[in-house]
């Protein structure tokens, strides 16, 4: 196995594993930070998980691994001792649907691009990391599931739900919380880090561009930003990180149309320019991200 391919697996045991034996639970502390209006955002471990409250109650935007459940309602429960009506995936890896079964079981209806419950329900193997997720079932899938978009009408707002076609995954969804004026994007916006690209469940570096040209077409100056992973952002943020997608997708479909090979690219300076700003994730994740560009070309 190469230096990149070990670095690659050990991301998948962080990121998309619905349960990591290794990870310590016990020493992951669940943050909360106000965002705007009635959003905030919890930092765990896993996906950021966007959270609503109000006078209707509270909803969520993913939510994280299944053994920081009991966390994840104590930290919300600062902020509202409403139920969590309801809980919206983004995608359907680990790291953001692991806690559907603890939630459905109390009563949370899960919400979700339709092809969230196909995978879940099938299983998946994402051979860039050798990992595999074993059919799931029951209240770990959602109930509630659409094609295109859908809204929430909570807590004085509309949350709509827009369907990105084949971007991070062919799954996933941003969610717009209209009067709030922020919008959680799911791991098809990784804030200062390459992204993963699932090109084995669908996804694809134009699916990633148009998914971040499709939201600076709805955000505004004020709006702010929740990526699936890293900090929240502006319209600034987002604009870098698509402006180094297309940047990258075009030196890397140059390349491979004058016949280079995967490894040429890995080697080449494809990435010039953008390792300071979004190298975080390891010394080998940039090559990863590339074998992801150049496989999705």
């Amino acid at each position: 196995m190469s230096k990149w391919t070990t670095a690659a697996a050990m991301m998948a045991s962080i990121y998309l594993a619905p349960h990591v034996a290794a990870q310590d639970w016990d020493a992951v502390e669940i943050k909360t930070e106000p965002v705007n209006g009635n959003i905030y955002v919890l930092f765990g471990a896993g996906g950021n998980i966007g959270v609503s409250v109000g006078d209707d109650g509270v909803y969520i935007v993913d939510d994280q691994f299944a053994p920081l459940t009991e966390k994840i309602r104590t930290a919300i429960s600062a902020l509202s001792d409403k139920p969590i009506r309801f809980a919206i995936n983004t995608h359907f890896h680990g790291d953001h649907t692991g806690g559907n079964e603890n939630l459905g079981k109390e009563g949370t209806v899960i919400v979700a691009h339709d092809n969230v419950r196909i995978r879940m329900a099938s299983g998946s193997f994402i051979k860039a990391f050798n990992n595999r997720t074993p059919p799931q079932e029951g209240f770990a899938l959602p109930v509630v599931t659409f094609n295109d978009q859908a809204g929430l009408h909570l807590n004085g707002e509309q949350a709509r739900m827009h369907h990105v076609e084949n971007a991070h995954t062919d799954g996933d969804s941003i969610v717009h919380f209209e009067g709030s004026d922020v919008i959680h994007m799911g791991d098809t916006f990784f804030m200062g880090r390459f992204p993963f690209i699932d090109v084995d469940s669908g996804g694809s570096v134009d699916g990633v561009i148009a998914a971040a040209s499709k939201v600076l077409g709805i955000a505004g100056e004020s709006t702010r930003i929740i990526p699936g992973h890293g900090a929240v952002t502006d319209r600034t943020g987002l604009t870098s990180y698509r402006d180094m997608l297309v940047a990258v997708r075009g030196r890397v479909a140059a390349m491979k149309s004058d016949g280079a090979s995967l490894e040429d690219v890995q080697a080449s300076d494809a990435l010039d320019g953008y390792l300071e700003d979004f190298g975080a994730g390891g010394d080998d994740w940039p090559k990863a991200f590339l074998s992801f560009v150049y496989n999705s070309l």
